[in-house]
């Protein structure tokens, strides 16, 4: 695959995917009558030239642009409202979501939220307030900065209390973006350290996704193609990036997206406390917590593990042989093993397994998780 030239796939989503994809933004907004779009990042995206490249090349197509970046690393309901207010009061007529994980669920919250204004946890998915979303929603577009969440092709949203810090999902087809701009030069800047938080994260969503206990083989097939990619890709992208390297791994990141509406489980149930009670990387807590809950998953499920292994090439295709390659892709590109070294205390760890146990990914791990599970987990992983 020549990574420079730009390429067109739908899964649904739109996509267009190379090298320099992001500079067909204008003409696409031009050719859908868009004039105002509201561009939604991160404060630290929203500093760097990529990003004004972007706005310079808006302006002089003769686009009206408005930027809202307040947001906080793992988002809250009053960025959404911020960021709603940053539309209306500027009269956009469409949102583009640009950066990781965090930009793209409050782009995509705002989104909803324009023509749906009750109170935004009325349509948690998880009560089934995803009936509520009925109205049409602005034109959205995104394009990922990091290979990571895959937020680009999702149709969902995590959101937190801003007080108790449990997430919320606002899910539903409205929320797909009717484009997305898979540019891998976007990428090319980011540092090590978030290259491999992200990339871990990805290798996260496809092996809870091949995992997850509900039916989906077409899930199953991209999750195996997903993990591939990654174990050619992610190391490379780490310490020596090139296109072909952050090309595979923003493909990689989307195929893992699209596999967990399988589905996820127990690492991300594990993952998402430490994001809300401690502020920690979402992408760096599924990797240290990674090996520790997929080898709770092995017993019974010793033929899944056999095929990730063979995916994965492996010498011995085995559970245990996966759990060593964990560990040692953490190794290879600067992840610690232990939840100590990110600031995690013994004292946290009974509020951590309870946050673990009410959280919403675990019911779709092929086995049950309880709450004495978690509190070992973490003990283990400390």
């Amino acid at each position: 695959m020549d990574f420079n030239r730009v390429v067109q796939f739908n899964f649904p989503t739109t996509i267009r995917f190379g090298a320099n994809a992001v500079k067909e933004l204008p003409a696409y907004l031009k050719q859908n009558k868009l004039a105002k779009p509201l561009l939604v990042t991160d404060p630290i995206i929203a500093e760097l030239p990529f990003f004004k490249e972007i706005i310079a090349d808006l302006k002089q197509n003769g686009l009206s642009v408005e930027v809202f970046s307040e947001i906080h690393k793992n988002p809250v309901k009053s960025d959404v409202y911020k960021g709603s207010d940053a539309y209306d009061g500027t009269n956009r007529d469409s949102i583009v979501g640009i950066g990781g994980g965090a930009a793209l669920d409050v782009a995509r919250a705002i989104l909803l939220r324009i023509n749906h204004r009750e109170d935004l946890f009325k349509y948690d998915d998880l009560i089934g307030g995803d009936v509520f979303v009925t109205n049409d929603v602005p034109h959205f577009i995104t394009i990922p900065t990091t290979a990571g969440t895959g937020s680009e092709v999702g149709r969902s949203g995590i959101i937190a209390d801003d007080v108790t810090h449990q997430k919320k999902i606002l899910f539903s087809p409205k929320l797909l973006a009717k484009i997305v701009f898979a540019d891998p030069l976007l990428t090319m800047g980011l540092p090590p350290s978030v290259t491999a938080a992200t990339g871990m994260d990805a290798l996260t969503h496809n092996m809870e996704a091949f995992l997850a206990k509900n039916y989906h083989p077409m899930c199953d097939g991209i999750a195996l193609e997903g993990m591939r990619l990654i174990s050619l890709s992610l190391e490379k992208a780490v310490k020596k990036p090139d296109l072909a390297s952050r090309a595979e791994m923003l493909l990689a990141s989307m195929m893992g997206a699209i596999a967990f509406q399988k589905g996820l489980g127990v690492v991300h149930s594990m993952a998402h406390p430490l994001s809300s009670l401690l502020d920690t990387h979402h992408g760096l807590a599924n990797a240290v917590n990674i090996p520790y809950g997929m080898r709770f998953n092995i017993a019974g499920f010793e033929d899944k593990f056999e095929r990730m292994a063979r995916t994965l090439e492996l010498k011995e295709y085995t559970g245990e042989a996966v759990i060593q390659y964990l560990f040692d892709l953490n190794t290879k590109v600067g992840i610690p093993h232990k939840l100590r070294d990110i600031n995690v205390k013994e004292e946290h760890l009974d509020i951590l397994a309870d946050l673990a146990f009410a959280d919403f990914a675990h019911p779709n791990n092929p086995k049950p998780v309880s709450r004495a599970d978690f509190r070992k987990l973490y003990s283990e992983a400390l």
